[in-house]
């Protein structure tokens, strides 16, 4: 069962990639989810770099209390400052196949709420 799943997200996720990219005007705000954390990346295709990250394993994120969606949105928020301070507002954000809803959803609003625009 797991190996029809991780299939099928992965066919997801190959169908987003054609059609969005980061630039280091506007990178790409990639998520990945296992059952425990959540991580999230700020990704510049053109160059195969790594702006800025963030996860749920962060000292700052774990030393909170709460959910696993609560954190998803601590690491939105940490990302987004991250970002400012590189001077990044406008990304692109993949979901990495997995369905808008829950902890990628949480996340997400926290990267909008500390600033990033998509």
């Amino acid at each position: 069962m797991s190996n029809v799943k991780a299939a099928r997200r992965q066919k997801i996720r190959f169908n987003i990639r054609k059609k969005i990219a980061g630039t280091a005007q506007k990178p790409r705000l990639s998520v990945f989810r296992s059952n425990s954390d959540i991580y999230a990346q700020l990704i510049d295709d053109d160059n195969s770099q790594t702006l800025a990250s963030a996860s749920s394993k962060d000292k700052d994120v774990q030393a909170q209390s709460g959910n696993k969606s609560d954190k998803s949105k601590l690491v939105g928020a940490a990302l987004a400052r991250k970002a400012a301070e590189l001077g990044i507002k406008d990304v692109v954000f993949d979901r990495g196949g997995y369905l808008y809803h829950g902890r990628v959803k949480s996340l997400a609003e926290g990267a909008r709420e500390g600033g990033l625009q998509f």
